[in-house]
């Protein structure tokens, strides 16, 4: 698998475009060196453009299956041949003193061997979400990273984004009122072949890929975890995309104040991310809400209206969550979500799946 000359350009301009921009979570006295495990569009379009342009991260190590596209890749950010290593040797990790920490941006299956065997080489972790497709393997790499005394962090960068923030500070101070209800909603009509279909490799359908922003999105913004839930799937195009993973799943959730969230997630149909709080003052809509960047807040208090979209000149998601973990490592605090919030996710993915048929309890 090699980088064609278009793919190549369009990553080091971005690597380029991205621009630091100081914001509340300060900055660290020590730069933070990551090693990218896994290069695929999320690591190469994202993440690693947001540390080129950060004063406080830096990707100085590669981890792939594939030497050539590596290399390529490598070039854009000055690493060293040296610094790029195969999957199967990561453990030589341990001997890099200019790793700091690792971003798993793998297959959801594979979260939580590299996960597990980076933290063994020493290296704090920072894994995309779903943090695993199992709660036994979600467990044993919170038990690895406390083995090894290295910091585990999720990467639910929406907690870290302004809006977000925002909307909770609004529900937590009282503004909106009492919560009643929310709705969310989140997918996209996948094409065939895509390694999310794969129920090995993904542990599931569009719960764990898209589902899981709804889900962990509630509970952030009301501060609470679910205490009853109903869910159903469902599978209407039989064109051999669904054959090992849902296509869509619907679920309620009940909190212990009382307020009740209705989700949705798909992979058979484009839905705009989005979430609406219903409170007895008034409402707020996040419309797009889980997007990479171009979040919306709209909404309708005391008879004032509301209509907030971020500004351009906001700083990436993908930065505050590579800085933000770098300084909960300089600082030596503990990360928010933390492996604990994963594991909670995945307890909740695995229930929804049993309650819509999905699995067997």
């Amino acid at each position: 698998m090699t980088i064609t000359r278009r793919e190549f350009s369009r990553l080091a301009a971005a690597s380029a475009a991205t621009s630091f921009v100081p914001h509340a979570f300060g900055q660290s006295a020590q730069r933070i060196r990551y090693a990218i495990v896994g290069l695929g569009r999320i690591s190469m379009q994202h993440f690693m453009p947001a540390t080129k342009g950060s004063a406080t991260t830096q990707v100085t190590a590669l981890v792939s299956g594939h030497p050539e596209k590596a290399r390529r890749v490598a070039a854009v950010y000055n690493i060293p041949e040296s610094s790029i290593y195969s999957y199967e040797n990561i453990g030589k990790l341990r001997d890099n003193p200019n790793v700091d920490a690792v971003y798993i941006a793998l297959p959801n299956s594979m979260h939580a061997e590299y996960s597990i065997r980076s933290a063994e080489a020493g290296k704090h972790v920072l894994c995309e979400k779903p943090m695993a497709t199992s709660v036994a393997d979600a467990e044993a790499m919170i038990a690895a990273c406390k083995k090894a005394s290295r910091k585990l962090m999720i990467a639910y960068r929406m907690r870290l984004e302004p809006t977000t923030l925002r909307v909770r500070e609004m529900i937590r101070s009282g503004q909106l009122g009492t919560v009643q209800g929310i709705e969310s909603a989140n997918g996209f009509n996948i094409r065939a072949g895509e390694w999310r279909l794969n129920g090995k490799l993904a542990g599931g359908g569009p719960l764990m890929d898209m589902g899981v922003y709804s889900l962990n999105g509630c509970q952030f913004l009301l501060g609470e975890e679910p205490t009853q839930m109903f869910a159903t799937a469902s599978v209407i195009d039989h064109d051999g995309r669904f054959d090992e993973v849902e296509e869509n799943l619907s679920w309620t959730m009940k909190f212990p104040s009382g307020a009740v969230a209705a989700c949705n997630t798909t992979y058979g149909a484009g839905m705009d991310g989005m979430m609406t709080i219903h409170g007895s003052k008034g409402w707020l809509r996040m419309q797009p809400a889980f997007s990479y960047d171009g979040l919306h807040l709209t909404g309708r208090i005391n008879g004032k209206d509301i209509d907030e979209p971020v500004a351009a000149k906001d700083p990436s998601q993908f930065v505050r969550e590579a800085e933000y973990f770098a300084k909960c490592i300089t600082d030596n605090t503990t990360p928010e979500p933390s492996g604990e919030v994963g594991l909670r996710d995945m307890k909740l993915m695995m229930e929804l799946y049993r309650l819509s048929g999905r699995i067997k309890a």
